[in-house]
């Protein structure tokens, strides 16, 4: 009889001693350090790819620098078709692309994602739709952002995003009820931001007049008494980075990243890396 490939696999008992459990299966890890264990992060990307890759890279690299030597993160990505969800954004069927990404979230719980990431800001229009599909948590980029910036001790930033996000209400309404007062561009320069994102960024272009045209919507907000900046579309990091801006930035891809490794490795490594 041929032998199950699959080794230390066996249906869930009730012996109170196993490590983990993925969907009524139980997996016996062998432990080789004092933290092996970790939850599995279920990312929802491909809006675009660009940043996805920026989502994956940071994830494991955060996880190697907690754990040391090879470590890398517990990790599932499912990526979706952004030519598809395009579609829904210009058509504003919101609803669907919800029923879509709700899907998505629950086959990655299913295959043993313990939190789900939507690896992009403007689709957290229908991140609450989709929380009410899945039992594990959903983390918001909304909410790590407002954490972020409380941190800081800053509550007037400029918001550079999709025009979905800047004119959709669902980031400033949240914003505000978590205390932090948004500001967005003016009309013009909404359309400038957006148009380097989706015709730019999302294909890959990095052009130095680009850069150079934020940096000029920057200065205005500065005038305007932004405190700070949001880099508000996952893609925004390709071409800005937060480190060299003339106000505090905000990556929110590289914020929403951490706040995933902080629930995959739990609490008390997230406070020992804080308190190093």
């Amino acid at each position: 009889m041929t032998q199950n490939p699959i080794t230390n696999l066996k249906r869930e008992t009730n012996n109170a001693n196993t490590p983990r459990r993925d969907c009524g299966i139980i997996f016996e890890v062998q432990k080789h350090g004092e933290h092996e264990e970790m939850e599995t992060i279920g990312l929802i990307g491909g809006m675009s790819f660009e940043s996805s890759a920026v989502y994956y890279r940071i994830v494991n690299e955060m996880v190697r620098d907690r754990r040391g030597g090879l470590a890398s993160a517990e990790l599932i990505l499912h990526s979706v078709n952004f030519e598809e969800i395009v579609a829904l954004q210009k058509a504003g069927d919101w609803d669907m692309a919800a029923r879509r990404l709700a899907d998505v979230a629950l086959r990655l719980q299913i295959a043993g994602a313990g939190c789900i990431l939507i690896c992009t800001n403007t689709m957290h229009l229908i991140a609450d739709k989709v929380a009410e599909k899945i039992s594990v948590p959903l983390i918001h980029i909304i909410d790590e952002t407002a954490k972020s910036l409380h941190a800081a001790g800053r509550k007037r930033p400029l918001l550079l995003a999709t025009r979905y996000t800047m004119e959709h209400g669902f980031y400033s309404d949240r914003m505000k009820s978590l205390g932090v007062d948004i500001m967005v561009p003016d009309a013009g320069d909404r359309t400038t931001v957006h148009d380097i994102i989706f015709n730019e960024l999302c294909a890959g272009k990095v052009l130095d007049s680009s850069r150079d045209k934020l940096m000029a919507v920057i200065a205005h907000a500065i005038d305007n008494g932004a405190d700070s900046i949001i880099l508000g579309c996952t893609e925004i990091c390709l071409i800005l980075d937060p480190d060299h801006l003339p106000l505090p930035g905000f990556d929110t891809t590289a914020i929403h990243a951490r706040a995933a490794v902080d629930f995959a490795l739990g609490a008390d490594e997230t406070a020992e890396e804080e308190a190093a």
